[in-house]
C-alpha cells in the first residue's frame, strides 16, 4: 500500500514539474519593457520622447510625429537630427514644461516636416534627440504609409 502511495506521489510530482518547469526558467514576459504604440519612444534628460514614428508615402519626404514631455522644471530646447554628414538635417523644438507637445495627433501642433528621409516605408530610420546639454538618444524611428485611417492626414 506504501508503495503505491509513494508511487502516485511521485506521478503527481513528476506532472507538475513537467507541466511548470518551462515557467520556473523563463523570463517574465511583463516585465520586459516594450512601446504599446506605432511608434517608439526614447528619454533624454528631462524629456520623454513618446510614439516618434515617420509618415512617408514615396520613402523621400515625411511627416514627423511625436509627443514630448518635458519631466524637468524649467522649459528646454530638444534638437533633432537625421542623415549624415551633408545631408545631415537638424531641428530644434521649444518643450514648455506643462502641457506636453504632441506634433500631430492632437489637433494644435502641426506634424514636423522632414524632407529628404530617403528611406523606404516599412523599415526604420535613425533619428537623434538631445534635450539641452544632456546625454542624447540614438532611435530607430518607423517610417509608416497613410494606409491607415488615422494617419492618412499626415501624408506630406
Amino acid at each position: 500500500m506504501k508503495s503505491r502511495r509513494l508511487a502516485s506521489l511521485a506521478l503527481v510530482a513528476a506532472v507538475l514539474v513537467g507541466t511548470s518547469g518551462c515557467a520556473l526558467i523563463s523570463p517574465q514576459a511583463t516585465l520586459i519593457p516594450y512601446a504599446p504604440a506605432d511608434g517608439v519612444s526614447a528619454h533624454t534628460g528631462d524629456v520623454a520622447v513618446r510614439n516618434a514614428l515617420i509618415v512617408s508615402d514615396d520613402g523621400i519626404d515625411g511627416n514627423f510625429l511625436a509627443a514630448f514631455v518635458n519631466e524637468g522644471t524649467t522649459p528646454i530646447t530638444v534638437r533633432i537630427s537625421y542623415g549624415e554628414g551633408a545631408d545631415k538635417t537638424e531641428i530644434t523644438l521649444r518643450v514648455p514644461v506643462n502641457p506636453p507637445i504632441s506634433l500631430g495627433m492632437d489637433g494644435e501642433n502641426d506634424p514636423l516636416p522632414f524632407p529628404d528621409i530617403d528611406t523606404i516605408p516599412g523599415a526604420t530610420m535613425p533619428v537623434y534627440f538631445q534635450a539641452g546639454d544632456a546625454e542624447g538618444a540614438l532611435v530607430e524611428v518607423p517610417i509608416l504609409t497613410g494606409q491607415t485611417s488615422y494617419l492618412e492626414p499626415f501624408v506630406p
